[in-house]
């Protein structure tokens, strides 16, 4: 089976994608709480509905990038947002992105990823990050031997993929995680080295 656009299209028309919480993760809202600076330049890749987009647009930040493969999810969040000159939403795969970040929000889109992607991942996320940027969020640990996604890790997999790219700042089980992903998630911030 191939993740391609039809997909994660079919997905989202669907209503397939289950992991999808309808709104921006405790983990990940609780660490951009914490972000002082408005002005970081943020991209959310394999966004989805990204409620977490939707969440930085609210709360003042300034430069903002999803982008995902799929129309529908983007289109999804353009009809609960106005349009906007801080938020740029763009249909392309990741791995074609050109540009450059502050910081990186992981909303486990390495865990929608074909597995023969995980090698060429920290390499992009290093390439798109800006000196010392920050790539954070939230990764699943559960079974990544399933035959579609999401797919998961252990920590151990997870450090051994960035150390050699990134700085390990955190990598822990989320204490925060909503009930139906309790001891399932880790959050992640990663520093560009």
């Amino acid at each position: 089976m191939e993740l391609d656009q039809r997909y994660w299209n079919d997905r989202y028309l669907n209503n397939t994608a289950k992991w999808d919480l309808g709104q921006i993760s405790t983990p990940i809202k609780e660490y951009v709480d914490g972000i002082t600076n408005k002005n970081v330049k943020i991209l959310i890749p394999g966004a989805g509905n990204s409620y977490e987009a939707e969440y930085l647009h609210k709360i003042g930040f300034s430069d903002i990038t999803v982008i995902d493969i799929a129309s529908e999810p983007l289109l999804n969040l353009e009809s609960r947002l106005p349009k906007s000159h801080n938020l740029k939403l763009i249909k392309e795969d990741f791995f074609n992105h050109q540009g450059n970040y502050d910081l990186i929000i992981e909303q486990t889109f390495l865990c929608a990823l074909e597995l023969r992607f995980r090698e060429s991942y920290p390499i992009k996320m290093s390439d798109l990050l800006n000196s010392k940027g920050i790539l954070a969020g939230v990764l699943f640990t559960i079974d990544k031997n399933r035959s579609e996604p999401p797919f998961g890790g252990t920590m151990e997999e997870y450090r051994k993929l960035f150390e050699p790219l990134f700085k390990i700042e955190t990598l822990e089980p989320c204490y925060n995680s909503v009930p139906d992903r309790k001891n399932k998630e880790v959050f992640i911030q990663f520093k560009k080295k």
